[in-house]
């Protein structure tokens, strides 16, 4: 395997053993590469990326067309014409910070690999980190692009069908009509012009490639890049129904240790936080749940104290930070 200046190494998985809190071992599995720009590379499907499309609540119909097209760009690329059918294998989640995006995408590409491990095998995984290719030297971040989806992506994608997340994707494709003469806009825009051209590149070359692409600020996209993407779906906050399940399910995974909890999952409780909750996205709700166990020491130390009242003041809490940070 040719070795490059980031260090591209891919390595065959092992497991590696990890204790928990609670002394358990668990197993997990060494990555599939090591390279500048990978936060993160493994095989699927995977259970822990499986628990997290169960754990985000957004409408059946949404994540029914997710799987859909996902499940196309392998079953349909190698068949037909791009030139005719122009599929570049690209999914943009987009919506505001808080609503699941990244965890539905990591779901989103374990339930993939799981409908199509019959036909097509193991698949690898990788995220990104795009942080990590950003530099503020003129022409490093063109460098880095080119090297990780030029030569990383492409070189593992010649191995096995490949699905890699690219979250908070503005950072490498960012908007050239937008960009600031206070940062390094030649840069950016050769960055954005990289992502593009090798996003173009590699849809021509693999059709077993699929890019799932996240962002808080689809305004700050090139649009070019948006133009790239065989759907683009907006993932909004939860409405009340949704509430309601997010709540119940943060309760019943708390009441697992804490079995006096379960006395506090009903339906009337349930549906006055929903309706308390209005304008919490589903992270800020899991979060206003743990936050009632904090609101005394009593509680913190014994959690089958948390009561309704506690619940009611912590998301009434959240509800009041949610309006005074949305206002500035």
């Amino acid at each position: 395997m040719r070795k490059n200046d980031i260090y591209e190494i891919i390595i065959p998985v092992k497991m590696t053993e990890d204790k928990s809190l609670n002394g358990k071992i668990r197993k997990q599995a060494a990555p599939l590469v090591d390279a500048k720009g990978i936060l993160k590379s493994q095989f699927l499907p995977d259970e822990s990326l499986d628990s997290l499309w169960e754990s985000i609540f957004v409408p059946s119909v949404q994540k029914d067309q997710l799987l859909s097209q996902a499940v196309l760009n392998f079953t349909l690329r190698p068949k037909v014409d791009r030139a005719k059918v122009p599929l570049h294998g690209v999914i943009l989640l987009v919506g505001s910070p808080g609503t699941g995006k990244t965890s539905l995408a990591r779901g989103l590409a374990s339930r993939t690999a799981d409908s199509l491990k019959s036909s097509l095998g193991e698949f690898a995984y990788v995220e990104v980190e795009p942080h990590a290719l950003a530099s503020s030297s003129l022409g490093k971040s063109q460098k880095a692009v080119l090297e990780l989806l030029g030569q990383t992506i492409s070189e593992l994608a010649d191995q096995h069908p490949l699905i890699v997340l690219l979250d908070e994707v503005e950072t490498l494709a960012a908007d050239r009509t937008r960009m600031s003469l206070e940062a390094n806009p030649v840069d950016v825009h050769r960055a954005t012009d990289a992502v593009l051209a090798q996003l173009d590149h590699l849809a021509e070359k693999h059709s077993g490639l699929l890019f799932i692409a996240t962002s808080n600020f689809p305004e700050a996209i090139d649009q070019a890049f948006v133009s790239r993407a065989d759907l683009i779906l907006t993932i909004e906050p939860p409405e009340q129904a949704a509430r309601k399940t997010i709540l119940r399910d943060t309760l019943e995974e708390l009441a697992k240790p804490f079995s006096k909890i379960t006395a506090l999952i009903t339906d009337a409780n349930l549906e006055k936080l929903a309706k308390l909750s209005d304008g919490l996205d589903g992270r800020r709700l899991r979060k206003a749940v743990i936050s009632a166990c904090a609101f005394d020491k009593h509680t913190a130390l014994d959690i089958n104290r948390l009561n309704i009242t506690d619940l009611e003041k912590a998301i009434s809490q959240a509800g009041r930070e949610n309006k005074h940070n949305g206002a500035k």
